[in-house]
């Protein structure tokens, strides 16, 4: 395994930085003609698409598309002890710490005036979970949660059935992990189907499945293609790319730590990033040893081995604050700080999904634990979005009360206004409340 080092000299490194960042610009590009032409069929057929793209990508069709409540909480009680409390302990964090995160409205009074905001849950939400053997129930909890505690009255889920069995004998179903963590995150209604048809028929609706407001959670490319088209007839979380790991180390830093935090991502997607920046040389030498001793032992091997060729990169720096520097401009979705004092760098780093200080704080542990979210942004848009949370499933709306007396006094500023902006009805509007 060959994974790219350089020593910063001012452009070297950015040179390498930018080509990583190039890595998602054709991918959906080249998925958009076949996703345009499944939601044509689907927002066209509804049900009948759907049933048609299941037999056509999955093989086959569960006995009923929708799963009952009833399963949900069956699927909990049936799980095994560990994985039910590990479900709930984390559910448990990632409510505490999400629960910060509701905020309220607010009223102003003055003279006549009654100006305020009022904040509510939206009214139904769309959640897409990977199923099948990709099965992940922490983006149940990641997603499901916050969006219970901003108030939203109805959580759909949809999911694509796992097939069990082979020959006469398949059959296709949900994948167990991913009910029981459905009960404990308050899901309302789930539905056994995938890909970008599922998307469509979250934001047009179909005759068994309801129109929702807005589409939260990961899937394929196909995936997040559907979800960018349908943006604007649905709000959409973000647009997510491939996976990211920056890790800023010291000498101090363990060259195994390194390497172990760098391929937890990089074992997710070919097209994953993993960097290290660097003070040490020495260190940036170890790790890029440790990388290729560990590689040997994952069963996503060849995957994590792929990524780190491709888009794995390593940065020997001249100083801490140029590592800084270089992670603002990078923005990671995951940014390990192992350094000494690592809490002291969280105010000089301003672009980053999600950081993690210290050798005891790895990225997998936000993933399924801690209660932060894991659900971040990516491809650099950390400079601009921010990780998922109750605020992405609340909306606010304003609401205004003035007396006769109260826009009586502010008569004159408005039309001055309105007329220097040539629009004479709306000074007219004002008028006629004293004609």
């Amino acid at each position: 395994m060959s994974i790219r080092m350089v020593h910063a000299d001012g452009a070297s490194e950015y040179a390498a930085i930018e080509r990583i960042e190039a890595r998602a610009e054709t991918r959906d590009r080249e998925a958009e003609e076949s996703v345009r032409a499944i939601l044509r069929d689907v927002r066209e057929n509804g049900d009948a698409a759907l049933r048609a793209y299941g037999l056509r990508f999955d093989g086959g069709l569960p006995a009923e598309q929708e799963v009952g409540r009833g399963a949900l909480a069956a699927a909990l009680d049936a799980a095994a002890p560990a994985f039910r409390g590990a479900l709930e302990r984390a559910a448990a964090n990632i409510r505490r710490y999400h629960e910060r995160q509701i905020c309220a409205g607010y009223e102003l009074r003055g003279e006549g005036v009654t100006l305020g905001q009022t904040v509510r849950g939206l009214a139904r939400v769309g959640l897409y979970v990977p199923g099948g053997t990709a099965a992940y129930p922490s983006t149940v909890l990641m997603n499901g949660i916050p969006a219970k505690l901003a108030g939203v009255s109805e959580l759909i889920m949809v999911t694509p059935p796992a097939k069990i069995g082979e020959g006469e004998n398949a059959r296709f179903a949900a994948n167990p992990d991913i009910l029981a963590a459905a009960c404990v995150a308050g899901v309302d209604r789930l539905f056994l189907t995938g890909g970008a048809q599922a998307v469509a028929a979250l934001a047009y609706g179909t005759e068994s499945m309801p129109r929702v407001d807005k589409i939260v959670g990961p899937g394929n490319i196909f995936v997040a293609t559907a979800k960018r088209l349908l943006f604007g007839r649905v709000d959409i979380e973000m647009i997510a790319g491939p996976s990211e790991i920056l890790v800023m180390a010291d000498a101090g830093a363990s060259p195994a730590h390194i390497a172990a935090d760098m391929l937890s991502q990089a074992e997710h997607d070919a097209d994953a990033a993993a960097v290290l920046l660097t003070t040490s040389a020495e260190t940036a030498a170890a790790a890029a040893g440790e990388l290729e001793r560990r590689l040997g032992g994952l069963a996503r091997a060849e995957i994590a081995r792929a990524s780190l060729e491709r888009f794995g990169l390593i940065v020997v720096c001249r100083s801490a604050d140029e590592m800084c520097a270089l992670a603002d401009r990078i923005a990671p979705e995951h940014l390990e700080i192992l350094m000494e004092d690592p809490m002291s760098y969280l105010g000089r780093i301003r672009n980053a999904g999600s950081v993690f200080c210290g050798p005891y704080a790895p990225e997998p542990l936000g993933d399924y634990f801690a209660g932060t979210n894991h659900v971040l942004p990516t491809g650099g848009s950390a400079r601009f979005a921010s990780p998922l949370g109750v605020y992405d499933f609340v909306k606010r709306m304003s609401y205004t009360h003035y007396t006769r007396e109260a826009l009586a006094a502010a008569r004159d500023d408005i039309i001055e206004i309105a007329e220097r902006e040539g629009l004479g009805a709306h000074a007219d509007a004002i008028r006629a409340r004293f004609e």
